[in-house]
């Protein structure tokens, strides 16, 4: 298998049917259009739609199937980034390389621009030709809003900001929000892709276990690169580097033989979990 062409020809896939969609940044209000497009083109390594993608591929169906939720789910991870980013979160400056979203086009755009990103995946979804399936988009519909809801994506935000000042860090409560703030949409990702690709009962099961895993394991990569700014809630910083590594090998290993019991469909999956966990950026 081809990794580096099998990602570009789905990245280019979803990049097309998302500058479909987004409104040009001309149209007005220009401000808050320029902000909705400018963390999404560039993209980052689009490897959440990639995954629907290859959970789509897992079930057996053309990958092309899972486009609304490999849309979908790309749209409210830059929602999230936009919002993380905000002075009020995170305060980053840069993001992808440029400005992020608050510095070039002001807070409250950024803003307004990450709630019209997280609308308009949900559009996507609503939007979708019936050729996949009016259940399986509703399938696919909550399964996005769940992780991208209060127990899950914003919950674990709100539990990384808070983490520093709740007490003694321990293993369990970092991947507590490893597993909300960055595993649940990469799960959503793949379980999304599969159930519109035809996946159901147990194999859906197996697949959401193996997008968490692989979730938790990519911030722990994460983490390992981020080693020097010292964040409180990393596992590096709770365990060390050389026990984070292994945990991440461990969690990647049992991902990769999640993947395994799909066989050749299953490649996509292999690939861009190594992809996600051994990087160096």
């Amino acid at each position: 298998m081809d990794a580096s062409a099998w990602l570009a020809e789905r990245t280019a896939l979803v990049d097309r049917y998302l500058d479909g969609r987004l409104p040009p940044a001309n149209e007005p209000p220009a401000a808050l259009h320029g902000a909705m497009r400018h963390l999404v083109f560039p993209g980052g390594k689009r490897l959440r739609p990639a995954f629907a993608f290859a959970g789509c591929e897992a079930a057996g169906a053309p990958h092309a199937r899972a486009l609304p939720a490999a849309a979908a789910v790309e749209l409210v991870h830059t929602y999230s980034l936009i919002h993380d980013d905000l002075p009020c979160m995170d305060d980053d400056a840069l993001r992808r390389g440029r400005p992020t979203v608050h510095i070039a086009y002001g807070e409250a755009n950024a803003v307004l621009a990450g709630d019209a990103l997280l609308a308009l995946a949900f559009e996507v979804l609503a939007d979708a030709e019936g050729g996949c399936g009016a259940e399986a988009l509703a399938w696919c519909t909550r399964a996005l809003a769940v992780a991208a809801g209060s127990r899950q994506l914003v919950g674990g935000q709100a539990d990384d900001l808070a983490f520093a000042a709740s007490g003694p860090p321990a293993l369990s409560r970092v991947e507590a929000v490893h597993r909300r703030k960055s595993a649940a949409l990469i799960a959503a990702s793949v379980t999304c892709g599969a159930r519109l690709g035809g996946a159901s009962g147990d194999s859906l099961a197996e697949l959401g276990v193996f997008g968490e895993e692989v979730g938790v394991a990519f911030q722990i990569a994460d983490d390992l690169l981020d080693a020097d700014r010292n964040e409180a809630c990393s596992l590096v910083s709770v365990i060390g580097v050389e026990a984070a590594r292994a945990r991440a090998e461990a969690l990647l290993e049992s991902a990769l033989r999640r993947a395994c019991a799909f066989g050749e469909r299953g490649a996509g999956l292999r690939v861009l979990a190594e992809l996600a966990v051994r990087r160096e950026k």
